[in-house]
């Protein structure tokens, strides 16, 4: 049954307030489930409201594309905002980041055949490849444009001075970037300059990678790949100090009726009609958990008592390790 969602701006489309971040269904946070299961939950998301569908050509090297074409994109496809990624894998079975005009091309070209589909709505670069100038990777993006192979372009994870930058080529129309409770770096100059050029946000990983909601993460049980046991903020030093914050900001949850995930979703949205969530999940109960995120109402007072949590109780390790951290441009904080 559809559930009323508001609904958001994004360039010329209109998109629910709450998406549906695809990741998850093919790899990252340990085995992913089976296709018959993942494509049941793409069709629970539309039947319950969601229109926006974002994935990656990098999502299981090409798997995530794939599987959404199967069955849900050829029965829904004229009643989504589909988007997708490039710049980062698959090349030769290998996640490489790479930004040259004819990679842009070969990537934009290989997911448009893996999705079946004539045209993506909104085509982000993925990573940038510092080696190439973001102005020859936006000239490339407004090509695509020109003929017809995606609507809009978007950038993830830079700096406010990469996106100015780019937005004097051509209309970037969405930034996606990690942002939540406990990841504010676009706070620092990004969400400036979306409010200043009229560029929509689009906040991927709202949940902290699983890290806020109720139920605590633990770290025996994470298998052998997946990905957060290779973040700092995850690590067995670092993990258990940040139990503070997670349990500062579930006793509020509590009192506002929601779970840790609804009230992180709910503060996200109550920042700004130009911000857009993307949580991923691979259980049905989660999807229905955030979807009823967007009719929470955060009042003044709970706001402010989650910007003192946030002041007040540290976030102990960064984002990402070194490596990660070399690949993004996103500012970072001092300390």
């Amino acid at each position: 049954m559809t559930t009323s969602i508001s609904l958001r701006t994004i360039g010329p489309f209109k998109v629910t307030s709450i998406g549906l971040g695809c990741m998850n269904l093919s790899h990252a946070y340990g085995t992913p489930p089976s296709e018959e299961y993942a494509t049941k939950l793409l069709h629970e998301a539309f039947d319950s409201g969601i229109n926006f569908f974002d994935t990656a050509a990098l999502y299981g090297l090409g798997h995530n594309e794939n599987l959404m074409a199967k069955d849900f994109l050829k029965k829904n496809r004229s009643k989504i905002v589909l988007a997708s990624k490039g710049g980062v894998g698959p090349a030769d079975g290998k996640r490489v980041i790479d930004s040259r005009p004819e990679s842009i091309r070969r990537d934009c070209e290989g997911s448009l055949r893996r999705l079946q589909v004539d045209v993506m709505d909104l085509y982000y670069l993925h990573r940038w490849d510092k080696k190439v100038p973001i102005e020859d990777v936006v000239g490339t993006l407004s090509d695509l444009i020109k003929e017809g192979k995606v609507r809009t372009i978007g950038l993830s994870e830079v700096s406010a001075a990469t996106l100015r930058k780019a937005h004097a080529v051509h209309p970037i129309t969405a930034i996606q970037t990690e942002y939540s409770l406990w990841s504010l770096n676009p706070e620092i100059a990004v969400l400036d300059v979306c409010k200043e050029l009229d560029i929509a946000f689009v906040a991927f990983s709202p949940l902290g990678r699983g890290f806020l909601s109720d139920k605590r993460v633990e770290l025996s049980d994470l298998e052998e790949k997946d990905i957060r046991l290779q973040m700092p903020r995850f690590s067995v030093e670092n993990y258990p100090k940040n139990m503070q914050f997670h349990d500062t900001l579930k006793a509020i949850a509590k009192r506002e009726n929601c779970t840790l995930a609804q009230l992180s979703l709910a503060w996200l949205l109550h920042l700004g009609q130009y911000i857009t969530v993307i949580p991923g999940t691979t259980k049905l109960n989660h999807l229905h958990e955030n979807i009823a995120a967007d009719q929470i109402s955060l009042s003044l007072q709970t706001m402010n008592e989650i910007a003192h949590a946030l002041k007040t109780t540290p976030i102990f390790g960064s984002r990402y390790n070194p490596v990660s951290q070399s690949e993004v441009d996103t500012e970072q904080f001092a300390g």
